[in-house]
């Protein structure tokens, strides 16, 4: 039934009708799995051998590799297919529905035709032209987890030759075998408090898997983990919060070190020509009580430039000194070479969860400017010369004291995306605000660690507003307001065919005119999204897909 090839991908036609056949291969030779559709005979081969230059294409095309596409973390999609003139034919060509997770985070990864997905702690590979099984890797979800790592959520995996690597909820990094999701090794990560968990992505670098882990409402020390991709073993950790005797650990006295957050609960960017990752981190810990940790609490709510090789410190950001709001740096750092005030630059580019809009020089660290993003902000009155902000003092207090951004962030994890063709920058906006209570509470752990919490204003409603920003002017090319009750998590993704495609604030899939935000298409899948969309091509044809709820939606032209 199968036979072994030198070109390592195998198409033979049979007169099965509607099979999946795996052929595992041996040695050098890469996993084929073949799907015949039809009686008599159209078998197409997909092969997964994805090596470190595939990593280095940009833009995305065909294939999709990881979780925001490319190292530059655009979401940028080189497929012109689909464009403004033919989009409205977009039509749903399959759904996938997950049986254990009530609403997906995760975004697709696509290779030679194979897409892999994840959920809570499951594998799935599915055949991407027609979302049937190829095979599923499971195991039980966690029990006794804190916070966001007891729901299991879980945003996808990272590919590097014939290996898939996952994380689980309770920070284990899985090796899997793109043959057959068969497990090849298993690594705990995260250990000595049991209020770790995890909740990204894994970052494919050169031969090194890189990890994060989640907890930063719940006291725990915060870190980015590399490992060989093939054994398993560990290369490098940076600790987040300083030790001691380390730069940065005034904030953290005594053993506060061991509990100050920062966790890394998103996956990083990475620029091969500086050989620099770039990875952002969460609020400090706890949350509203900063009289625990005077000072400016390194390395929470920071962009971390990190050596690729040895994990070194080359610089750092801060975005939100002495954190008071619960405004995690863990959004999407976009690296960008384009145009800055008349001069070419290697940019940084952050819509942050604090209301401002951060742009960078990625080489050096420097600080460039800040925009505010929203206009319900009240925490500081803008960013000074340094990138510091020029604070209001407003902070929780135990009676109630109203803050804007509100908890969830003037924008949050869900994914901008960046369309050189436009020059602008597309990302989902929040204007709300909530009413911020501080109770101080010790650390314990299996427990929340925030110091109490937040209300809503009340009659307040936020609303949601898809923002286009062009990095160049400093200016917002459109604003794109949406009807709903501000409570969508879906992110954005954009194309080399004029598009930008996003889960809107009501419960739809929707596709905009990337120059001027005019809405083209949408399709309502009745449920709320907390995921960002993808893109992808099998012989030729493009499609895009998006988690919704439970379920993974795919759409292509008829």
């Amino acid at each position: 039934m199968y036979q072994r090839s030198k070109n390592r991908c195998i198409r033979f036609p049979s007169k099965a009708s509607q099979r999946l056949l795996r052929v595992a291969a041996v040695g050098a030779f890469a996993f084929c799995a073949i799907a015949i559709r039809g009686s008599g005979g159209d078998a197409v081969s997909v092969c997964v051998n994805v090596k470190p230059a595939d990593l280095l294409v940009r833009p995305t095309a065909a294939n999709w590799l990881s979780y925001n596409g490319d190292y530059t973390g655009r979401r940028y999609s080189g497929l012109t297919q689909l464009n403004p003139v033919n989009v409205a034919q977009l039509r749903a060509q399959w759904v996938f529905h997950s049986p254990n997770s009530n609403h997906l985070e995760g975004t697709p990864v696509v290779v030679d035709g194979l897409m892999l997905m994840t959920s809570a702690n499951d594998a799935f590979a599915l055949d991407a032209r027609t979302g049937r099984l190829v095979w599923h890797y499971s195991r039980p979800v966690t029990e006794g987890l804190v916070d966001d790592a007891s729901s299991h959520h879980n945003r996808g995996v990272g590919v590097w030759g014939s290996r898939v690597y996952m994380q689980t909820d309770n920070a284990h990094l899985l090796c899997l075998d793109a043959r057959s999701g068969h497990l090849l090794w298993d690594v705990a990560y995260a250990q000595g408090n049991k209020n770790y968990g995890a909740t990204g992505a894994p970052l494919v670098v050169k031969d090194k898997i890189l990890v994060g882990t989640s907890g930063g409402d719940d006291g725990v020390r915060g870190f980015v983990a590399a490992f060989d991709a093939m054994t398993g073993k560990e290369e490098w950790r940076f600790w987040t919060i300083p030790g001691p005797g380390e730069f940065g650990n005034a904030s953290w006295p005594g053993d506060m070190y061991l509990h100050g957050g920062a966790t890394t609960w998103m996956p990083g960017t990475y620029d091969p020509e500086l050989n620099t990752v770039y990875w952002g981190t969460s609020n400090p810990s706890p949350d509203f009580d900063g009289s625990v940790r005077p000072g400016d609490d390194l390395y929470a709510n920071c962009v971390l430039a990190l050596d690729a090789d040895t994990g070194k410190l080359k610089w750092h950001f801060q975005f939100t000194p002495h954190d008071l709001f619960d405004y995690d740096a863990s959004e999407t750092a976009v690296l960008l070479d384009a145009m800055y005030k008349g001069v070419r630059r290697k940019l940084l580019v952050e819509a942050n969860r604090n209301g401002f809009l951060y742009v960078l020089d990625r080489a050096n660290g420097k600080f460039l400017s800040a925009v505010p993003f929203v206009k319900k902000l009240n925490w500081a009155k803008g960013i000074d010369s340094n990138g510091r902000p020029i604070r209001t003092g407003v902070m929780p207090t135990a009676n109630g004291t109203v803050v804007c951004p509100d908890m969830t962030g003037a924008t949050n994890w869900f994914s901008p995306s960046y369309n050189p063709s436009t020059g602008l920058l597309y990302f989902m906006a929040l204007e709300n605000c909530h009413i911020y209570f501080l109770k101080p509470e010790e650390f314990s752990e299996g427990k929340q660690w925030y110091a109490t919490g937040v209300k809503r204003l009340p009659g307040g409603q936020g609303q949601k507003i898809l923002l286009a920003y062009n990095v160049e002017t400093g200016r917002f090319g459109w604003r794109y307001p949406q009807a709903g009750e501000g409570h969508s998590w879906g992110g954005t993704m954009t194309t080399a065919g004029g598009l930008v495609f996003f889960g809107n604030d009501a419960e739809a899939f929707e596709a905009a005119d990337a120059a001027t935000g005019k809405s083209l298409w949408h399709f309502n899948t009745g449920q709320s999204m907390h995921a960002s969309p993808m893109s992808y091509a099998v012989n030729g044809k493009q499609y895009v897909a998006i988690a919704s709820g439970s379920d993974l939606f795919t759409f292509a032209l008829p």
